[in-house]
C-alpha cells in the first residue's frame, strides 16, 4: 500500500456525482486503460462519467473501447461543455504541457480537481495530488483506488487496468516490474482477464505501414560511446511514405534496446503539427526524467520524453549532448 491519501479521494469520490476524466497527449496504453478502467469503478458507484483528451485513441487501443466513451475534444467545442461536471480527474500526467486543449477545461473547471499519477515530474494543477511515483503504471493505482472505494473488480475494470499496467511495464519486462506487480496482475486475471488476448489485440495486430515505419527508424540507428548509446529519429516524410499513422511510432525507442551492449536509447519523431517528440530509454543509472526535465519534459527514471519546438537538425545536438554528458557523469 502506498502512502496516498486515499481517505481523502474515497470522500471527494462520495460527495461527487458527475466526473470528468482525462489523460496526456498521444495517450497510451496506461492513459486510455487507466480513464476506462476509473469510469468502470465510478460508474459501479453509480457516477455519471465523462471522458474527453486532448487527442483521439489510438487505434491499436480502441479494442479497449468498443461503444466511443473517450472523445476527442473538438476545437469548436463550446465554452462550457463541462460546467455540469463536479469532479475532474487527471490521470498519467502531472504536467500541463502534457494536457495539450484540455489544459484550458482543467484551469477554468470550478469542480473539485484531483490528479492520480504515478510520474515523478509535476506541475501545479491546482488538483488534490494522489501520486505515486514508485508505481509501475497509473493503472496500479486505479485499483487500489477501487480497493479503498470498496468496489469488487469486474472484467470492465479489469481488463483496462491490466493493459494500463502490462504495456507501462513493457509486457512485465522493465525494472520496474516488482512482486506486487506480478500479484497485482494475478488479481486481474483471476477477475476474467486473459493475457494471450490482450497481448495479440496490442502487438499482433500491426499494419504494414507500421512495420515498414519500424524498418526505416532501425534502418537509420546510429551508436555511440562503444555502442552503450543507440539514438534514431522519424520524420513526416517517413510516415506519409509508408502510409502510417503517428501512434505506429510507439514503441519503436524500446526495440533499439534489444541490441546488446544498449544502456541509454533516444527517438526523436517529427509531429504532424511540427517539431520532435523525444522519448528516452534508460537500463542504467543515467535518469531519463532528469533528461527530459532539461528539456521542459519529464517522465520515470527509466523512461521519460519531452518535445522540441525546432528542426532535428538543432534538437538532435542537443539531446545527444545532453545524454552524452548524463552518461559520462554515471560512469
Amino acid at each position: 500500500m502506498s502512502n496516498i491519501p486515499w481517505s481523502r479521494f474515497v470522500d471527494v469520490v462520495n460527495r461527487s456525482s458527475r466526473f470528468l476524466l482525462t489523460s496526456h497527449v498521444r495517450p497510451d496504453g496506461d492513459g486510455i486503460g487507466s480513464e476506462l478502467a476509473m469510469a468502470a469503478i465510478l460508474e459501479s458507484l453509480g457516477k455519471d462519467v465523462a471522458i474527453c483528451n486532448a487527442f483521439a485513441t489510438p487505434p491499436n487501443l480502441r479494442f479497449l473501447d468498443p461503444t466511443g466513451k473517450i472523445q476527442k475534444q473538438q476545437p469548436d467545442a463550446p465554452a462550457g461543455q463541462f460546467d455540469d461536471r463536479d469532479a475532474l480527474i487527471v490521470l498519467d500526467t502531472s504536467a500541463w504541457a502534457q494536457l495539450g486543449s484540455m489544459s484550458h477545461v482543467v484551469k477554468t473547471t470550478r469542480a473539485n480537481k484531483l490528479v492520480v499519477d504515478h510520474h515523478q515530474s509535476n506541475d501545479d494543477l491546482g488538483a488534490e495530488l494522489f501520486k505515486n511515483p514508485h508505481a509501475e503504471a497509473t493503472g496500479h493505482l486505479v485499483i487500489e483506488a477501487a480497493d479503498q472505494l470498496g468496489v469488487a473488480l469486474t472484467p470492465e475494470i479489469a481488463r483496462p487496468a491490466f493493459v494500463a499496467i502490462a504495456t507501462d511495464t513493457g509486457w512485465f519486462r522493465f525494472a520496474s516490474t516488482t512482486a506486487d506487480t506480478l500479484r497485482l496482475a494475478a488479481r486481474l486475471v483471476d477477475v476474467g482477464v486473459v493475457p494471450a488476448d490482450l497481448y495479440r489485440e496490442l502487438y499482433e495486430t500491426d499494419s504494414h505501414a507500421r512495420l515498414q515505419l519500424i524498418g526505416r527508424a532501425m534502418a537509420r540507428t546510429q551508436t555511440e560511446l562503444d555502442g552503450r548509446l543507440i539514438y534514431t529519429w522519424l520524420d513526416q516524410s517517413d510516415f506519409q511514405a509508408v502510409g502510417a499513422v503517428p501512434s505506429d511510432s510507439e514503441d519503436i525507442i524500446n526495440l533499439t534496446l534489444a541490441v546488446g551492449g544498449t544502456q541509454v536509447a533516444v527517438i526523436l519523431v517529427e509531429q504532424p503539427t511540427g517539431g520532435y517528440k523525444v522519448s528516452f530509454r534508460s537500463r542504467c543509472n543515467v535518469d531519463c526524467s532528469k533528461l527530459a526535465e532539461q528539456f521542459g519534459g519529464g517522465g520515470h527514471k527509466n523512461a521519460a520524453g519531452a518535445f522540441f519546438h525546432e528542426p532535428l537538425e538543432s534538437a538532435r545536438p542537443k539531446v545527444l549532448e545532453a545524454v552524452r554528458a548524463a552518461m559520462k557523469h554515471e560512469d
